[in-house]
């Protein structure tokens, strides 16, 4: 029988880590609406982000990308980033993580809405 994997409540929604092997980490994230992530990068792991529910603003570099359901994007290690839901529901994103590391203190963050920025 499967177990239901813990949610991991922030400030902007929660995520669930689905799968945590040694080459890869992948989580389901919620954003509420008008939430966002922190501006952030990691060091040691890029990312691949589907947008399963929602409408989102993509921050990544330079660039501010929307997507909707069924859209893509990717994430190399090392780029600023971050994801906005624009919408009034939830958004509900899969983030494949791959790379050296996938451990929370991977995360250099820029700018904060949340006051995390140490």
């Amino acid at each position: 029988m499967a177990t239901k994997k813990e949610a991991d409540h922030r400030p902007w929604g929660y995520y669930e880590v689905l799968a945590d092997e040694p080459d890869h980490k992948v989580k389901r994230i919620i954003v509420y609406p008008g939430k966002r992530l922190s501006l952030q990068r990691h060091r040691h792991r890029s990312e691949h982000w589907y947008i399963i529910t929602g409408e989102v603003v993509v921050v990544r570099g330079e660039e501010d990308i929307s997507l909707g359901p069924g859209q893509s994007i990717d994430i190399p290690q090392g780029t600023l980033h971050r994801i906005k839901n624009v919408g009034t529901g939830n958004v509900t994103f899969i983030e494949i993580q791959t790379g050296e590391s996938f451990a929370e203190d991977d995360v250099e963050r820029i700018e904060d809405d949340y006051g995390r920025i140490p």
